[in-house]
């Protein structure tokens, strides 16, 4: 049998609470945690590289929630799909994977996700890396902000959210912003919109976007977390990003004094592009901890 080295990928699943969690590992088992945590319309594919580029330092890990990915897919009927309930169920992966306190990537709706355990449990935080993961309201870009035009008129809606669903609408989610989208793999979004077109996967989605107003009001929370806290702060930022736009990673240096930021000339799946810059700026940073 062929040995493992410590940067090869494990695809594992863990039951909690009564659903599968899939999940990526990879790296030594003793070596400091960096959990990631994707977005929308990903999974933890989008990790695929940098996974890679960090495993020979870190000990990776990276779910996809319940509805995403290779995690279960309960029907409407017997999961109820919320941020909140998102959130509670990723805390409890954590919990199950006897997690303590390590380095936490939050990308789109990682952000949500991992705000909402970090506020109640800081003491899980060694670090934040935060990649177009937006909690200030000068981040909010057009294509956001068009949803929320949309909030009170459910026919245009659910029209708008159905659009977001399709190939061309994941492709260019993917592709746009980019500096060079050569360099973006097809197979990502065509993999996103793969998972997003399975029996049910629609309803999901349309009721996270409907639960999404739901995170706006918690943004003065996890504003006074990061002015309290102070937690080492790194941001990388696509700063051609539609979806969150650049002066939400700049807002960041406002709470937390000593945050770095890089802009990177990309979109909101800088990583495509940018892996491995990404993976050094975590490095450095991480090292004057």
């Amino acid at each position: 049998m062929k040995t493992l080295t410590t940067t090869s990928v494990l695809y594992k699943t863990v039951t909690v609470n009564n659903l599968d969690i899939f999940y990526r590992e990879a790296g030594p088992a003793d070596a400091p945690v960096i959990l990631l945590l994707h977005g929308f319309p990903s999974t933890s594919h989008m990790y695929r590289d940098l996974i890679h580029d960090l495993a020979d330092r870190y000990h990776v890990i990276a779910p996809d929630y319940p509805g995403f990915g290779q995690s279960s897919i309960p029907a409407l009927t017997a999961f109820d799909y919320t941020f909140d309930n998102l959130a509670v169920v990723m805390e409890q992966f954590i919990d199950t994977l006897g997690l303590t306190k390590f380095t936490w990537y939050l990308q789109d709706y990682g952000g949500p996700i991992g705000f909402r355990i970090i506020t109640k449990r800081p003491e899980l935080v060694e670090a934040l890396v935060i990649q177009n993961a937006n909690v200030y309201d000068e981040g909010l870009g057009p294509d956001v902000q068009i949803i929320g035009t949309l909030q009170h008129d459910e026919k245009a809606l659910l029209a708008a959210i159905a659009d977001k669903l399709t190939l061309s609408r994941i492709k260019e989610e993917h592709v746009f912003g980019a500096a060079d989208p050569e360099r973006v793999s097809p197979d990502g979004y065509e993999l996103a919109h793969f998972y997003m077109a399975r029996p049910g996967v629609e309803e999901i989605q349309i009721a996270l976007f409907l639960n999404y107003g739901t995170n706006f009001p918690k943004y003065p929370e996890w504003q006074q977390y990061l002015r309290t806290q102070q937690p080492p702060v790194l941001v990388v930022w696509g700063k051609n990003d539609k979806i969150f736009t650049w002066p939400g990673a700049e807002a960041y240096k406002r709470d937390v004094e000593n945050a770095e930021v890089h802009l990177l000339d990309g979109g909101h799946f800088v990583l495509e592009e940018y892996h491995e810059e990404v993976a050094a700026l975590i490095h450095d940073f991480l090292r004057k901890l």
